[in-house]
């Protein structure tokens, strides 16, 4: 019988931490412009959390299948959880959970849009696609990167918004466009230490297509344009000046931009990918701060 620890593996238990934030955000952010309607924000994180776990545990299988984990050199952040190599839990179960928490985020999704109206259909349908269409098909058509910015990223700030009473507030339109680049950036880094892995699964992401160190200029720019465009949103009045503490963060880009600016071509330091996500983390957690703590002033 599979282990708490192998259900928690295959779901990327510590990843599951960026909905979180995700959803604070977009509540933030609706807060700010209105209220919060409490019940329905703390369904959707619910909702997103089992999306989360499944597009993690449906790419496990699918890594698994063609071969892509048994070659992988494992970090914390990259290379899978390690859990069906070791036999923890057997593939096919793995892609049951995947398919069986996609369920559980769809319907929550389903009920979310009967209660708000038509206006949340683009959101559930695109998050939908970016989920069950992942490992299979956009990451062989390089589309993985913008699929993860969009699904496990703008999109949850834009709905946890949208669910509150039907309307976007300009704040959680601000508020989602670092979401997309940093978990643009979060996928694009964690990909080149499984460059030659992927490569031979038939992955063609943009570290395949546009080689390290293109891809590692790449992530730089959108790493870069994160901080600019909260900065750029405050000027414009789009974000509360107290969301200014979202670009402290980005001093953690350090490590990450070193590496990608100097040698790319070398492994990624574990430390530079640690950095990444909690940059990540970190900025987003700011933004719903100061857009919380505005809308008490």
């Amino acid at each position: 019988m599979a282990t708490l620890k192998a259900w928690l593996g295959v779901a990327r238990a510590p990843f599951l931490l960026l909905p979180v934030t995700l959803v604070a955000s977009g509540a933030a952010a609706a807060s700010y412009a209105y209220s919060v309607d409490w019940p329905r924000t703390l369904l959707a994180l619910v909702g997103l959390i089992a999306l989360h776990a499944s597009v993690n545990a449906l790419n496990e299988a699918s890594d698994f299948r063609a071969g892509i984990d048994l070659k992988t050199r494992r970090t914390p952040f990259s290379g899978g959880s390690g859990t069906l190599p070791a036999g923890a839990l057997a593939p096919r179960t793995a892609f049951l959970f995947g398919l069986g928490a996609a369920a559980v985020g769809l319907a929550i999704g389903i009920v979310l849009l009967f209660e708000v109206g038509p206006v949340l259909l683009p959101v559930l349908v695109v998050g939908a696609v970016c989920v069950l269409l992942y490992s299979d098909v956009l990451t062989r058509n390089a589309a993985g990167e913008v699929a993860a910015g969009l699904g496990l990223g703008a999109l949850p700030v834009i709905g946890t918004a949208l669910i509150q009473n039907g309307t976007l507030p300009l704040e959680a339109a601000a508020a989602c466009i670092p979401a997309f680049f940093m978990t643009f950036d979060l996928l694009l880094l964690n990909e080149f230490p499984d460059e030659g892995p992927d490569r031979e699964g038939g992955r063609k992401h943009l570290v395949v297509l546009l080689g390290r160190r293109g891809a590692a200029l790449l992530y730089a720019l959108a790493a870069l344009l994160t901080p600019a465009s909260i900065a750029v949103a405050v000027a414009a009045r789009a974000l509360p000046r107290l969301c200014l503490v979202a670009l402290v963060p980005s001093l953690l880009l350090f490590l990450p931009l070193r590496w990608a600016f100097t040698d790319p071509k070398r492994a990624v330091p574990v430390g530079a990918l640690a950095a990444n996500v909690a940059w990540n983390l970190l900025t987003n957690a700011g933004i719903a701060a100061g857009l919380a703590a505005s809308s008490f002033a």
